[in-house]
């Protein structure tokens, strides 16, 4: 099966808002369902169906697999490049608009996740299912490397951030392979890898999860400033005094910065605030903008050699439609 013969004949026209770029490595395709160790048990959630090669991948090993896609103008290439699969449902819907009922109305119960995602929407949608209700076994996604750096990244480094103590919280994150972006198809302008994320049910403990998210944003809300003269403008119903004695306390450096505090400093820290302001009365965190020190990558999506050719075609040309 020749996907470029496939997607040429139906006339499919990549658009570059939604970051499609399918994979085309046999090889790779199946290693990726290897490691997300899948298995004919399984419940599969797959986002971002594109041209169906990894949904086949998946397939061959899941149980079922629910594959989710906005861009319903590759119905009729998936018609073709699924025809056979019996165990297959394609959705044209975006799953970043589902609620957490509707995805279960899908999967009947506990599920696990293999994607290759539009890299621009991986860090909210990465958070969507992570601090979701959802019974969510593990996720297996393909991302830009230098997320995939972020999520694993150790303290007093600069990929270390607000994503990497969030995910750290409640999975345990690995890397299993880094991905040449000339196995993708058009070729992206950055180079990918696979990433792990378990899920590990009360991996902590603390007090108040808003109060540890509060914290956490504040530590990493600008880079520049100290941790304490962060907290005061994140808590300002508490005092410098107030923080700095709670940083003596726990014998943490008055000048120490948020990038310097692992996981469980920050606990610790979140914990005796807690205790002293009692419930936060901010709305939940766990939108996108926990984030924001994440987001700011070099996120291009389009074809590293866009210039055209003589042959005129949608896909030689990358011809992305707007």
């Amino acid at each position: 099966m020749d996907i470029k013969e496939i997607l040429i004949k139906n006339n499919f026209r990549f658009k570059k808002s939604l970051g499609q770029n399918f994979i085309t490595d046999t090889n790779l395709l199946e290693a990726i369902v290897t490691e997300a160790g899948i298995s004919k048990e399984d419940v599969v959630l797959e986002i971002g169906t594109g041209a169906g090669t990894l949904t086949r991948a998946i397939s061959r090993s899941a149980a079922r697999v629910l594959s989710f896609d906005i861009d319903s103008s590759l119905e009729p290439v998936l018609r073709e490049t699924l025809a056979d699969l019996d165990n297959v449902q394609v959705i044209f819907r975006d799953i970043m608009k589902l609620s957490d009922d509707e995805i279960l109305s899908y999967t009947n119960g506990a599920f696990k996740i293999v994607a290759n995602i539009p890299y621009n929407i991986t860090t909210p949608l990465i958070m969507r299912f992570v601090e979701s209700k959802l019974p969510l076994i593990s996720a297996t996604f393909m991302v830009q490397q230098e997320i995939a750096d972020r999520l694993v990244a150790n303290p007093c480094t600069p990929e270390y951030g607000a994503i990497t103590l969030s995910l750290g919280l409640k999975t345990n994150v690995s890397v299993l392979r880094k991905v040449n972006r000339h196995v993708f198809y058009p070729v992206p302008k950055v180079d990918s890898a696979v990433i792990h994320l378990e899920m590990v049910n009360d991996k902590y403990e603390y007090k108040d999860e808003k109060t540890l998210k509060r914290l956490i944003r504040s530590g990493f809300h600008m880079r520049r400033k100290t941790f304490v003269n962060n907290i005061i403008a994140s808590f300002p119903e508490l005092s410098k005094e107030i923080i700095l004695n709670v940083l003596r306390e726990l014998n943490f450096d008055e000048n120490v910065r948020g990038e310097a505090l692992s996981i469980s400093d920050y606990i610790k820290i979140a914990d005796s605030i807690f205790s002293l302001s009692g419930p936060s009365d901010k709305d939940s965190l766990a939108d996108c903008d926990l984030y924001e020190d994440d987001m700011y990558f070099e996120e291009e999506y389009g074809s590293s050699s866009e210039e055209s050719n003589e042959k005129g075609t949608q896909i030689d040309i990358i011809d992305y439609e707007k």
